[in-house]
């Protein structure tokens, strides 16, 4: 096994046991077998190590920054427009890879929730000034939609919904991600506003 695949398998347990945030660059080379250098050498930064890890084509930090790009009243928009796009595009076949094998093993599964967490939700949340204690529901009710596009869409291809074209798509789910995004919700969340 070369060096750069022992990485890639520490990195995967390590990402999966301990999350992204915990996993250390040191702790992956130790058992990967390997100076803490080679992975700088093989892959950069833990960043761009977890994204390898992952074995996915796109990053959705990158795609982020483009959702944000514009009023916060049209994000909901955006958002939906570009991950049409993405999901949509060949990387989407890649994505779709992923989510099956993530589906079936809960280590896949983990490091799935840790980049989409990490690298999509997160920042979208961060960037559109959401409070913190808002921030959990938030992301989980708009990940909720767009899991179930995903699903509906791509996986077993429901009808209408598979074939439907980005507009008609975009106009029936926007308005309900924009309002998990920035708008009021209903019905007092536990874990938030201090409600239990």
């Amino acid at each position: 096994m070369s060096s750069r695949d022992a990485v890639l398998r520490a990195a995967r347990e390590q990402f999966s046991r301990k999350g992204y945030d915990a996993a250390t660059l040191r702790a992956i080379a130790s058992e990967a077998g390997v100076d803490p250098s080679m992975i700088n050498h093989h892959f950069g930064t833990k960043e761009q190590l977890f994204i390898a890890a992952l074995e996915l084509p796109v990053d959705p930090k990158d795609h982020v920054a483009a959702v944000l790009e514009g009023p916060p009243d049209g994000v909901g928009e955006r958002l939906v427009n570009r991950f049409l796009t993405v999901w949509d595009s060949p990387a989407g076949a890649a994505g779709v890879a992923v989510l099956r094998t993530a589906m079936q093993h809960e280590g896949s599964a983990a490091l799935v929730r840790e980049f989409v967490l990490n690298r999509a939700i997160n920042p979208l949340l961060t960037g559109l000034g959401v409070p913190t204690q808002e921030a959990p529901w938030r992301g989980n009710l708009v990940a909720s939609q767009l899991s179930g596009l995903i699903l509906t869409r791509y996986l077993i291809k429901l009808e209408p919904i598979a074939s439907a074209p980005h507009a008609v798509v975009v106009r029936a789910l926007a308005p309900t991600i924009q309002r998990y995004l920035t708008g009021a919700l209903a019905g007092g969340l536990p874990g938030w506003m201090g409600d239990d």
